[in-house]
């Protein structure tokens, strides 16, 4: 089977006053509701610029952050947290600058999932798109067990399951309201989340200058117990978390399949990467590197059923009694954006799998506001594994979740680099130029090569502290199963459906473009709507 085949073959080009759209006969519809809403295989394009750049600043800030920085500095250190922080962080912005180029081409829900199989090979496409979506699905639990985390500390009246199930029905609900209230929703909740963090580097510098509590505390803790811990073992546990707090910024590519406007939103999106990961990520693991040590026994460790944040430990320490209670209210307000973003890209990359026939097809249902209902409720299904942590502790289920995101992390990012590099050498074999590309990745094919191998590396060397005597057989089988998994998936599909490796000279290219979809962002309509009124003064001045 060969990749321009199953995404079929014939094109049309439906031409507008605006610009085209290429389209498939067989399989690449367009519909228009009432509304103007484009609907593109059951999905509605109607989120707008503003959604796109709001979530690419904060869409998907997990909550969890605020504990898993103290994760970070307890595996290796304030600085070995940061470092870490910083390399995975040079990683993701050319992940992003791959995945801008091929998702401002071809804009859809599967994203690089699907791209992977039309320019590799189609079991590629299959296994990797199963690997994205048990990774958000894992990110969900990862979520409900940190509110279960967070409201367990403020009472334990309600069992932490008790806590889970509510917000798994609550989520539920809201995950079927459509998308252009996931847009509103995910725009406001990404604003008030970088608020937050704004807030939260604030508390940690006037708790670190004395001017919360009367103690300067400065670099204390970066001399005792030291800027480094656990050598190489802190390094390769820390370098998975980073992976898995900067998985999300591909979010832009998941929603291209639903924006108004890709052609020109995305690039704009994929520009907010560099703000984000400076400001956001680096910010947090620092600040939170001068506001406790790393052996800080209140920090949420594996053997804990309930910990505190870093920020909420300088709180303390100064002498704020209820700082805690506000750092748990920043975390708990996150949650919202963070499951529900995480209910979306799952049930999206879930939905695209059931499009291209690797998922039941009764994934594909959309009865209302094109939302895949049975693919949503599947999703947020595997988010009560979060309920495992009645038995083995909160901080134990945190971090096997966070080794199975961290591998799937690799593999997805890895696969970006491989599918950039094919998709450039397509491109180019059928005679076209770089000049052409609506978008272009800084520094190709540095950048992407860099983000390829770097990834397989740390692929590799994620599961480092499992060989350490004495060998941990569980922890092992957490970091190393998305492999096997990926592999199964790989292999079998390959050897069940004789498919083979995609021939680039013949490649449909035009299969999926969205040059232009109709409709105009809010900046076109303001300025529409103020040359309309201008010119209406003119003709009134001139009567």
């Amino acid at each position: 089977m060969a990749g321009s085949d199953e995404v079929g073959a014939a094109q049309t080009e439906v031409a507008s006053k605006h610009g085209s759209l290429h389209v498939s006969e067989k399989t690449d519809e367009l519909n228009v509701t009432a509304d103007g809403t484009i609907v593109d295989h059951g999905l509605h394009r109607a989120l707008k610029r503003r959604h796109l750049q709001m979530i690419a600043l904060g869409g998907v800030i997990g909550a969890s952050i605020w504990y898993g920085t103290g994760f970070a500095i307890g595996y290796s250190g304030p600085i070995g947290a940061l470092v870490s922080f910083i390399v995975i962080g040079v990683d993701v912005f050319f992940v992003m600058q791959s995945l801008g180029e091929l998702s401002t081409l071809y804009p859809s829900s599967g994203a690089f999932t699907e791209l992977a199989g039309r320019f590799i090979d189609p079991a590629v496409s299959v296994a990797l798109g199963w690997n994205y979506w048990y990774l958000w699905a894992s990110n969900i639990a990862a979520e409900y067990n940190l509110v279960s985390v967070v409201l367990t500390y403020w009472t334990d009246k309600v069992p932490a399951y008790g806590w889970i199930l509510i917000c798994w029905a609550f989520y539920q609900c809201i995950s079927f309201l459509g998308v252009i209230v996931y847009g509103e929703l995910e725009y406001w909740l990404a604003l008030w989340k970088i608020i937050c963090v704004c807030v939260g580097f604030l508390l940690a510098i006037l708790c670190n200058t004395g001017a919360i509590g009367g103690d300067y505390v400065g670099f204390r803790y970066w001399r005792e117990p030291g800027p480094v811990v656990h050598g190489i073992n802190g390094f390769g546990q820390s370098f998975v978390l980073a992976a898995v707090y900067y998985c999300g910024t591909e979010l832009v590519a998941i929603t291209a399949g639903e924006s108004r406007n890709p052609n020109k939103d995305i690039p704009k999106a994929i520009r907010q990467t560099a703000f984000r990961v400076v400001f956001i990520y680096w910010g947090m693991v620092f600040f939170a590197g001068i506001s406790a040590a790393s052996n800080d026994p209140l920090l949420l460790n594996p053997t804990s059923n309930a910990g505190m944040s870093p920020f909420a430990i300088a709180l303390t320490n100064a002498g704020w009694a209820h700082g805690p209670d506000l750092i748990n209210a920043f975390i708990f307000t996150a949650t919202f954006s963070a499951i529900n973003s995480s209910i979306y890209i799952a049930s999206r990359t879930l939905y695209s799998l059931a499009f291209l026939g690797r998922a039941p097809k009764f994934l594909l249902w959309t009865p209302f506001r094109g939302v895949p209902v049975w693919a949503a409720v599947v999703s947020n299904l595997v988010g009560l594994l979060a309920l495992i942590n009645a038995a083995a502790g909160a901080g134990k289920v945190f971090q096997y979740i966070i080794a199975l995101s961290g591998a799937a992390t690799f593999i997805a990012w890895a696969c970006i680099g491989i599918t950039h590099l094919r998709f450039r050498r397509a491109w180019h074999l059928q005679g076209n130029t770089a000049e052409d590309l609506p978008f272009r990745a800084l520094w190709y094919p540095y950048g992407a090569y860099f983000v390829t191998f770097l990834n397989l590396f740390l692929l590799l060397i994620q599961g480092y502290e499992t060989f350490i005597t004495p060998w941990k057989p569980v922890d092992f089988v957490f970091s190393y199963v998305v492999i096997v998994l990926f592999l199964i998936l790989l292999l079998g599909w390959k050897l069940w459906h004789r498919t083979k490796l995609v021939n680039l000279a013949e490649v449909d290219l035009s299969y999926g473009r969205r040059t232009y979809l109709g409709g105009q962002d809010e900046t076109e309509e303001e300025a529409s709507m103020f040359t309309r009124t201008f010119r209406s003064v003119g003709n009134r001045f001139r009567t």
